[in-house]
């Protein structure tokens, strides 16, 4: 005769198999995933302390070219100051606005296209501690989140 009662233990019995997971809720280690995230967040952040950004920009560098003219950053600041003008004379003018907007999204684009990005002077020791630190944490914390 069952009773038709509650199981006891049976809850108890889910709440310590499900306790006893690792990270993500896999049977991988939670150790694995902490020391795997240390690892990887201290290598990218070395790799990325470890790049200089050096601009190639200022006035009359190209910032892009159209048709292989080269269009320099005073060239873009000219309907800029065209759009501006139009807008304080009638704030309505979408014509000012676009002009405006255009100019910016150019010099912005023309800012982050004359980047130049290098890796900062470092020893190839330095280099492989970086890369063992990313990679293997990367590594550790993906294997935290596989099952089985």
């Amino acid at each position: 005769m069952d009773g038709g009662g509650p199981k006891l233990g049976h809850k108890s019995d889910e709440l310590e198999n499900s306790m006893a997971r690792g990270a993500g809720g896999s049977d991988g280690g939670t150790g694995s995933f902490l020391i795997g995230l240390i690892m990887m967040v201290g290598g990218g952040y070395l790799l990325l302390n470890g790049i200089v950004v050096r601009p190639n920009f200022g006035f009359g560098a190209r910032v892009f070219g159209i048709g292989g003219v080269p269009i320099t950053s005073g060239m873009v600041l000219i309907p800029f100051m065209f759009g501006v003008g139009m807008i304080f004379y009638n704030a309505k003018s979408w014509i000012g606005w676009g002009i405006a907007g255009a100019s910016l999204v150019a010099l912005i684009f023309g800012v982050i296209a004359n980047m130049t990005l290098q890796l900062a002077r470092m020893s190839a020791f330095d280099l492989i501690v970086i890369l063992v630190l990313l990679v293997g944490g990367i590594g550790l914390f993906l294997r935290s989140l596989r099952a089985g």
